[in-house]
C-alpha cells in the first residue's frame, strides 16, 4: 500500500511541473527552401514571417495567421 501511494504522489508532482512550458523555438530547419508567397504569420516569439515555411525554417513551433500587432 505504501508503494502505491508513493507512486501516485510521484505522478502527481511530475504532472504538475509548471517549469516546463512547451518551447516556442527549437532548432531550425536551415536547409529548407521556402517559396516567396506572402501569407504572413505571427510566430509565438512575436515576429512576423512571410509565411509558415519561414517560421518553421527558423524553428518556430506555433504561430497564428496574419502579421503581429505592435
Amino acid at each position: 500500500m505504501k508503494y502505491i501511494l508513493l507512486i501516485l504522489f510521484s505522478c502527481l508532482f511530475i504532472s504538475c511541473d509548471k517549469d516546463s512550458p512547451s518551447p516556442c523555438k527549437i532548432d531550425g530547419l536551415d536547409g529548407r527552401i521556402c517559396t516567396e508567397e506572402y501569407k504572413p504569420v505571427c510566430g509565438c516569439n512575436n515576429n512576423t514571417y512571410s509565411n509558415s515555411c519561414y517560421a518553421e525554417r527558423d524553428g518556430i513551433t506555433s504561430w497564428i495567421d496574419g502579421e503581429c500587432s505592435g
